[in-house]
């Protein structure tokens, strides 16, 4: 997996401040059908907020196990809601 330097973070950061979360975690967490629709939505959308609507108290573990199933990296995480990056390869 990629890592990012500080510099890259606070960028991303500062980029996902104006971004409306695109996907929302409800009651089903992390389904078969919710990681095929973020898989899909991060190949045209690299830097992605989802909002956690359910499962708010496991977010944390959530948040890291979607991003080990999607290759992608945790840019930030607050609240209910959580930004990944996925560089194009």
């Amino acid at each position: 997996m990629t890592t990012l330097t500080k510099t890259e973070l606070q960028d991303l950061k500062a980029k996902a401040q104006r971004l409306n979360p695109v996907l929302k975690v409800g009651k089903h967490a992390l389904s078969e059908e919710f990681l095929a629709e973020f898989r899909h939505t991060q190949e045209s959308h690299p830097l992605l907020k989802v909002q956690f609507a359910a499962h708010k108290d496991e977010k944390k573990a959530l948040t890291a196990k979607l991003a080990e199933l999607t290759d992608s990296i945790i840019v930030h995480q607050v609240g209910n809601v959580a930004v990944f990056y996925k560089p194009k390869m």
